[in-house]
């Protein structure tokens, strides 16, 4: 009778909000539906002791779980977050008259990988797998955080890398000497993390704990957290794109929950993210391999197409192989010769910027380097400030927005600023190469 009641009562919160509830006789009745759960016969004796303590302790942390796949299953607390004494970042946990039992805060890719290999797999053969191991040994571009952004001091130095580059890129989490994760290594939400197992990755990157949800994965805030901004604005092209503009107006009503090989166009009238980069669609398997369908490499100095084997290579992927998977993609709602028309476009623009663009500004800064016409700082080197422009910021954008269907930041943000950029370059190597001067 009791669950019956509570079941009630949950059902006329929900009608009414919780501030109408009514008091019984000697206090009112706490009904948070968090700090109401029934526990699931599966869930083991320790996982009810869990989740007992902390709905009250941490009601949004249960508040997810309950709502998730895990839930539904049987998936509970210790499936994710037991540890074995002997783990470097094992924590005892006595609260609760608990004895003997270990628990992580760092649930590893390798513990998601016991029950989704094949994910755990696929994204240890793509881009994402690098996110952080592609920095290690970029010698400059750890000065430019730590000594110019963190203005080399001694204490605070490393602020903008803990709170700007490793919350996207990830780093090596280190642990205290009490096995707790050392606070200038985590938390962070970065995609390329190394966790004291030794795995690589960090699934709650996209599937956000403790909720783990397929549909938020398949909406392009997923990845517009770290996808975005001056250097690579993807979340602006895509909403820039007839893709986003359908999505903008529309997306409220599709349908974001299918299974994963199931969610096809009908269930949605125009790709997101993860529908060109990963989901299962027509013939093509859904796949964590967010490299499997590029032909570019759009992010790097000069686009190459990709054919390297080597997960740590710029080049990683077939570029042909992934051209015709992504035409797959584009065939289930596209045309033949649209599909083809499109890409003519894109891969015009893309080898513009190499040739007209990348190649001839390259050449000039090797020359100035040649003669010593650069400054060892390049932070306040003119010339060197607006070559990294070129490449990391006008570039990208531009060959991002015609390879995305973004015009402004193909054109306007792209094209438009690569010709300033390009005629300022020239001024500047023309006026050292006539002094043999850097200028003031």
């Amino acid at each position: 009778m009791r669950l019956i009641r509570i079941r009630w009562l949950l059902l006329l919160s929900l009608i009414l909000g919780p501030a109408t509830l009514l008091a019984e006789e000697g206090g009112g009745i706490d009904m948070n539906p968090v700090r109401s759960i029934v526990f699931s016969k599966s869930l083991t004796e320790l996982d009810q002791k869990c989740v007992s303590c902390h709905q009250d302790e941490h009601p949004g942390v249960v508040a997810d779980w309950k709502k998730s796949r895990h839930s539904h299953v049987g998936v509970g607390c210790n499936d994710c977050h037991a540890a074995n004494k002997g783990d470097v970042d094992a924590q005892l946990h006595a609260e609760e008259g608990l004895s003997n039992v270990y628990i992580t805060p760092l649930v590893s890719p390798d513990t998601c990988g016991r029950c989704h290999a094949q994910e755990q797999d696929e994204f240890n053969h793509s881009g994402h797998f690098r996110a952080y191991r592609q920095i290690i040994p970029k010698n400059s571009l750890h000065a430019l955080v730590k000594f110019h952004e963190g203005r080399d001091n001694p204490e605070l130095g490393n602020a903008p890398d803990e709170t700007g580059c490793m919350q996207c890129h990830g780093t090596e989490i280190k642990l205290m000497a009490d096995g707790k994760p050392d606070p200038s290594t985590w938390p962070n939400s970065g995609m390329g993390n190394i966790y004291p197992d030794g795995a690589t990755g960090n699934c709650g990157a996209c599937h956000t704990r403790h909720r783990f949800s397929l549909a938020e994965a398949r909406k392009p805030a997923a990845c517009a957290s770290c996808h975005m901004g001056p250097d690579h604005p993807d979340i602006e092209v895509f909403e820039n794109s007839k893709h986003g503009q359908i999505y903008a107006t529309e997306g409220h009503e599709w349908t974001w929950d299918s299974p994963a090989d199931g969610w096809e166009p009908g269930d949605y009238r125009a790709p997101t993210c993860a529908t060109c980069h990963m989901s299962g669609i027509g013939k093509l398997g859904s796949t964590h391999n967010i490299t499997e369908r590029l032909y570019w490499n759009l992010w790097d100095e000069r686009s190459e197409k990709r054919n390297s084997t080597d997960v740590m290579s710029p080049l990683l992927g077939d570029g042909d192989r992934g051209r015709k998977l992504m035409m797959q993609v584009c065939s289930s709602c596209h045309g033949e010769s649209h599909t083809k028309g499109f890409f003519a476009q894109g891969d015009k623009a893309v080898m513009l910027y190499n040739v007209e663009y990348y190649d001839p500004a390259k050449k000039m800064l090797e020359d100035l380097r040649a003669k010593g016409l650069l400054k060892e700082n390049p932070w306040t080197d003119e010339f060197q400030i607006t070559f990294y422009h070129l490449w990391h910021h006008e570039g990208r954008r531009a060959r991002h927005g015609a390879m995305m269907a973004g015009p402004d930041y193909a054109h306007w943000h792209g094209f438009f600023e690569l010709q300033q950029d390009m005629y300022k370059l020239e001024a500047l190597y023309e006026k050292r190469i006539k002094s043999g001067k850097i200028e003031d």
